[in-house]
């Protein structure tokens, strides 16, 4: 043993139970292409299993933000790990691509064995729920950093789309529709704003919800968010897709413009979708003004594909077979712009 580096506030000792707790999670993720074991310098992936004639690679990278101060304060830590994954998946499946890998790395005060294993049994049951394998990742023990309670997880990944597939947003013309997919919840933005809210109100994490139930505030907020990958990737193969929005930071504002070319806009009618009562209970504790809502949290859509009106109905139903909630919201104008048109 590394006494001399355990005295400094890192235990190697913990980090090889570590590896040795993970690696059943690891493996039930593997899929096909997947090569290597865990503990290798670097993660593998066989690219030619696929068959893609033209494969153009899409990564993306993220983290949970302050959603994990909320973990922190539940001591839970098993659902925070799909959020890391999610955030990634999500995005590259809004160019149209399927992931295959993901690693994640998680840093912290106290290597903590059995908190560790937790938070990467929640990232391989999101890779398990994205069907994209997990390759590879690092633990980190930093204390001085970092509190012996606290942590930080970002996630990678990595996904393919034939090149003649690639959604870019080029084909999104006015008239288009919106079909919306509901989230779970807020999932994992807006969150500083949301601990601002619980504070000031002098709410308490453990708090009973009476809309939710009587669940507790902590474990409603701590929701995962949605994977939607394998129900749109569904979509994209039937379906002629022209984009599609990841909703996420800046809700409908920043995130759905993103798909739009020059002198096109946004119309989405409130109503066309069910707001979660989380949105309403935090709009009302916060005395946040309506319209800002919609500019701030997802407001109960994770996803929006755009695609020409014929093919709506298709679309939704293609959803509506995996369990999802999904609706025409709005449409492609030709005025520049996110017009949220009030109930």
């Amino acid at each position: 043993m590394a006494k001399t580096y355990e005295n400094a506030g890192v235990n190697l000792e913990a980090g090889y139970e570590v590896v040795r707790r993970i690696k059943q999670h690891v493996a039930s993720t593997a899929r096909e292409g997947s090569m290597g074991n865990i503990g290798s310098f670097g993660g593998m992936f066989d690219l030619s299993a696929l068959g893609i004639r033209e494969p153009v690679l899409v990564s993306g990278t993220d983290g949970v933000g302050t959603k994990l101060k909320i973990a922190f304060a539940m001591d839970k830590h098993d659902t925070i790990g799909i959020d890391a994954v999610a955030m990634c998946v999500n995005d590259v499946l809004a160019q149209g691509a399927e992931p295959l890998i993901f690693l994640d790395y998680v840093a912290l005060g106290h290597n903590v064995p059995e908190k560790v294993e937790a938070i990467v049994a929640g990232v391989a049951e999101g890779c398990r729920q994205a069907g994209c394998a997990l390759v590879g990742g690092e633990t980190a023990e930093m204390p001085g950093m970092y509190s012996n309670d606290e942590y930080d997880i970002a996630g990678y990944t990595t996904g393919v789309v034939e090149k003649s597939k690639l959604i870019d947003g080029t084909k999104v013309k006015v008239g288009d529709v919106l079909v919306g997919v509901a989230s779970s919840g807020i999932h994992s933005n807006g969150f500083s704003l949301v601990r601002k809210i619980v504070t000031d109100a002098r709410l308490s994490y453990f708090d009973s919800i009476d809309e939710f139930g009587g669940r507790l505030l902590g474990d409603v907020l701590l929701t995962p968010t949605k994977i939607y990958v394998k129900q749109m990737l569904d979509v994209i193969r039937q379906c002629d897709v022209h984009g599609i929005c990841h909703i996420t930071g800046g809700g409908f504002d920043e995130n759905i413009p993103r798909v739009l070319r020059e002198g096109q806009g946004i119309e989405v009618r409130e109503g066309s979708w069910e707001i979660l009562p989380i949105f309403r209970l935090l709009e009302k504790w916060g005395g946040v003004p309506h319209r800002e809502m919609f500019n701030i949290f997802n407001m109960g859509i994770g996803m929006v594909a755009v695609l020409d009106e014929a093919e709506a109905a298709k679309a939704i139903a293609i959803l509506e077979s995996h369990d999802e909630k999904a609706s025409v919201i709005g449409r492609v104008t030709d005025t520049p712009g996110v017009n949220i048109i009030m109930e």
